[in-house]
């Protein structure tokens, strides 16, 4: 494991050789038109594999409903000409709300996401023209143990865990949620599908990752006589069937879900991790739940990894922690690689289902040259950025029409992204977007 740098590689021959020297696997490709070309993902025709992942921005209006700050986000992303536009987090109901300002979809909201809807289609077709539309997936969530709705905590936690527990100052016989209100959860969830329908998505992302509600279920080998703990079957039951439900209720919305392939914490309290070896990561049950989930209707997902309250580099490799957090003691371009490498393993475990992985950020101008590599050859479907599309929301818009990214506009993995939303603040990029920066003073909120 080598020490912790910032990022200072300039050119594709720099990337390489960090790579070598780490003894790193990181594939390049100096040509990135295979991210380029119009594609199909799920069965649907997407205009190219170029993805804007899931970041909250936490500026919803009181009720749940899109802002105009969402929107312009939205728009931005529409207009700068990524395919695949995968929506940040709204909660099923109230109590499953992150934050105050979390989106939140119901039947009075509604009409609030459709106007959404029809502002990002109108953008891309202003933009592009009426060949390009973006394929509009909506991620639904239950925030479970990080649960505020009203911005004190109100953790809904499935299994005491004694190493996630002591971060919400939960005494170690917290009650847990109960197997009747997990199964009202899951019908939530299918309401939600179906108002998605309405509201005009193309689909929608049963959220699995970073130990909220339903990714916490998959790690709970310490829940007992539950039908949502225990062994594997019962853990991955409430995703199953959430995911069926959806699509015997609405047969023509695709269901997908972002999956914390590992969520790293140690067995038997974390998901993807080895019984023999406790803190190793271990793909076994990860492969297992995908290929589950293929056989339930889900033709393409999005990979994650980690908690980002528990070990924050694993998902997000980063020059500067948030303030007051921990340096991690590995190269950035390590966290990467470990990306990329449980991408290609899922991919290849499961050809079938299209995987989109993550942990591009980190890379700047150079992310499309890895993207392009993975997507070419077969280790992913796609090329997406989370907080790297908050940074730089035309990042498409610059590979499609000049063939590279610009280096003053790409994500600096600061944090600040992460740590305005651990704050309940409204989360924009204050480094890169001047008018989110004037809109919270000067970076005050920071």
């Amino acid at each position: 494991m080598a020490p912790h740098k910032r990022f200072r590689l300039r050119t594709p021959d720099d990337l390489r050789a960090e790579a070598l020297r780490l003894g790193l696997d990181i594939p390049y490709r100096d040509d990135p038109s295979v991210l380029l070309e119009e594609s199909s993902i799920g069965g649907r025709r997407v205009p190219n594999r170029l993805a804007v992942l899931p970041m909250e921005g936490a500026d919803a209006e009181r009720s749940g409903a899109p802002s105009e700050g969402t929107r312009r986000r939205y728009r931005r992303y529409a207009s700068g000409g990524a395919g695949l536009i995968w929506f940040e987090a709204a909660a099923v109901r109230r109590d499953g709300l992150s934050n105050p300002s979390q989106l939140l979809l119901t039947e009075g909201t509604l009409g609030g996401f459709a106007r959404l809807v029809d502002e990002i289609r109108n953008a891309a077709k202003k933009e592009w023209g009426p060949g390009h539309v973006p394929l509009l997936v909506l991620q639904l969530t239950h925030s479970g143990r990080f649960a505020k709705p009203e911005g004190a905590p109100r953790p809904l936690i499935v299994q005491n865990n004694p190493h996630l527990d002591p971060l919400h100052d939960l005494p170690p016989d917290s009650p847990v949620v109960s197997d009747d209100e997990l199964g009202e959860i899951r019908d939530d969830f299918v309401e939600a599908a179906d108002l998605a329908v309405s509201a005009g998505f193309d689909g929608v992302d049963i959220k699995a990752c970073h130990g909220y509600l339903v990714s916490e279920t998959l790690a709970a080998h310490s829940r007992e006589d539950s039908r949502y703990g225990g062994p594997f079957e019962n853990r991955t039951r409430l995703l199953l069937e959430i995911v069926r439900h959806i699509r015997e209720e609405a047969p023509g919305l695709l269901v997908t879900t972002r999956l914390s392939a590992t969520d790293a914490v140690p067995f038997p309290y974390g998901f993807g991790m080895d019984p023999d070896e406790p803190e190793r990561i271990d793909l076994t049950e990860t492969k297992a739940l995908v290929r589950l989930l293929a056989q339930a209707g889900v033709r393409f997902l999005a990979l994650s990894l980690g908690i980002p309250t528990w070990k924050p580099h694993l998902g997000r490799p980063f020059d500067e922690p948030v303030p007051g957090g921990q340096v991690p003691e590995e190269h950035p371009l390590e966290g990467v690689a470990r990306h990329l490498d449980i991408t290609t393993e899922v991919q290849r475990s499961s050809p079938g289902t299209a995987v989109i992985g993550a942990g591009y950020s980190w890379l700047r101008t150079l992310g499309p040259g890895v993207g392009a590599a993975m997507v070419a050859d077969g280790r992913s479907a796609a090329f997406g950025l989370g907080r790297g599309a908050l940074a730089y929301p035309d990042f498409a818009a610059d590979l499609l029409r000049r063939g590279r990214l610009s280096s003053r506009k790409v994500c600096t993995t600061c944090s600040l992204c992460s740590h305005l939303l651990r704050r309940q603040r409204r989360v924009g990029c204050v480094v890169r977007d001047p008018a989110f920066k004037n809109a919270v003073g000067k970076g005050s909120e920071a």
